[in-house]
């Protein structure tokens, strides 16, 4: 008998013979731009797209993807995702909001929104750790309104389908919401220089979020199986910090967040942090990650998949790896063919790994990409892999951009 999603999961994870790589879509990072969504549409054959393009993240303005769409590209996954709640909307612009932790954003030509560098941040004047504290911008942890419904939903799914069941992450972690609480000039000059208030800080963020996901879980624990947690450390080509820093000042926090979440709720935690993470890739491990999201593999460091799964594959799984950054946008279908196959036998040959894009499906993809990827998923994704002959043409779409660029 086939396995379900769910089981097939779970195979994966403890490398015990799963029968197929496992495919995820669908998260608050890792959907569909609205305008792909909407350029999608008309290529798939009578999938009914009802939802109408319903939006998931405001910032990002991905997209709820219809439940059809997910069975039609046999995407194993399904998310629970917070609501969004204590969002105001700018009164000082036409196009903005200020989240539940009091930063503001302003939209940038209906695409997508991002944090208004311009406005001050909410804790810019705090000159203490003290008036971190007393700060009124701090969310309610306890409001009911941001899990109302998941229960019901998590409870449907489990019992009446074999999906893979994730409890999404609440967009915020204690180095990047620290970030743009206090501004990033700032909190970056804190971590050497104000220890205390960052401390401070990043401690009072770790806590919020403790206690929210405390309710997350009472609402999702006892059906979900994966919960998905952000926190950003790496640009392009490095560390936004030092390993020194980090291990000294921010993996404690990480440490906290993740050990309450697994406890909590009695499941994988992934971690997200985009960029050029190798060197903090053991101490993400000792912090309770189990899966790393999204192996951003046109980041330095992180282009040879084989080097990150031979060094770490026997301690942490992988997601992603797709990237859609560059590749995605610009690769031939015979390129495209070339990325999944290496990835999925670098990363995945004996499980351990879900194949995904590495964040959001956005507009610059060719819809005709896009379709590939989940066909070729499909068609190469079951064990034993076959991958070898894709392998054989050597059509790395890294490999010609590098030679481009020298030419």
């Amino acid at each position: 008998m086939a396995m379900t999603p769910r089981e097939n999961f779970k195979a994966a994870m403890t490398r015990n013979n799963p029968e197929w790589v496992p495919l995820d879509m669908g998260k608050h990072i890792g959907s569909i731009h609205k305008t792909h969504y909407a350029e999608l549409a008309p290529h798939l054959n009578g999938v009914a797209m009802e939802n109408g393009g319903v939006i998931l993240d405001r910032m990002a303005q991905t997209v709820v993807p219809d439940e059809a769409l997910l069975e039609h590209f046999n995407v194993d996954f399904r998310w629970l995702v917070p609501n969004w709640v204590q969002v105001r909307e700018r009164d000082d612009m036409a196009d903005g909001y200020i989240d539940m932790w009091g930063v503001l954003y302003k939209g940038a030509d209906g695409d997508h929104y991002a944090v208004d560098s311009l406005a001050k941040a909410p804790l810019a004047d705090c000159e203490t750790a003290e008036d971190v504290l007393n700060a009124d911008c701090w969310p309610d942890p306890e409001d009911p309104a941001q899990f109302a419904g998941l229960r019901e939903r998590a409870k449907e799914l489990y019992e009446t389908t074999g999906y893979v069941l994730g409890a999404d992450a609440i967009k915020a972690g204690p180095l990047m919401s620290a970030l743009q609480m206090r501004g990033y000039q700032q909190f970056f000059m804190d971590l050497v220089i104000n220890p205390e208030l960052s401390d401070a800080l990043m401690g009072k963020i770790t806590d919020t979020l403790c206690r929210m996901w405390t309710r997350f879980m009472e609402e999702v624990g006892d059906y979900v199986d994966i919960a998905y947690v952000t926190d950003d450390l790496g640009s392009q080509t490095s560390l936004l910090i030092s390993p020194k820093v980090y291990r000294k000042r921010i993996k404690p926090f990480h440490t906290q967040l993740h050990q309450h979440i697994k406890e909590a709720g009695n499941c994988y935690l992934m971690m997200h942090t985009d960029g050029a993470v190798l060197p903090l890739i053991e101490d993400l491990i000792e912090t309770g990650a189990d899966i790393l999201n999204p192996v951003q593999t046109s980041t330095s460091g992180m282009e040879d998949t084989s080097v990150i799964k031979e060094k770490f594959g026997d301690r942490l799984a992988f997601h992603g790896a797709m990237d859609v950054q560059q590749m995605m946008p610009g690769a031939t279908h015979e390129e495209l063919r070339w990325e999944v196959a290496r990835r999925m036998k670098d990363l995945g040959s004996d499980g351990g790994y879900i194949i995904a894009p590495c964040h959001n499906i956005g507009h610059d993809i060719p819809v005709e990409n896009t379709l590939k990827f989940f066909e070729l998923v499909r068609e190469m994704g079951r064990y034993p892999l076959d991958v070898n002959e894709a392998l054989e043409h050597k059509a790395s779409y890294f490999e010609r951009l590098a030679r481009e660029s020298g030419e």
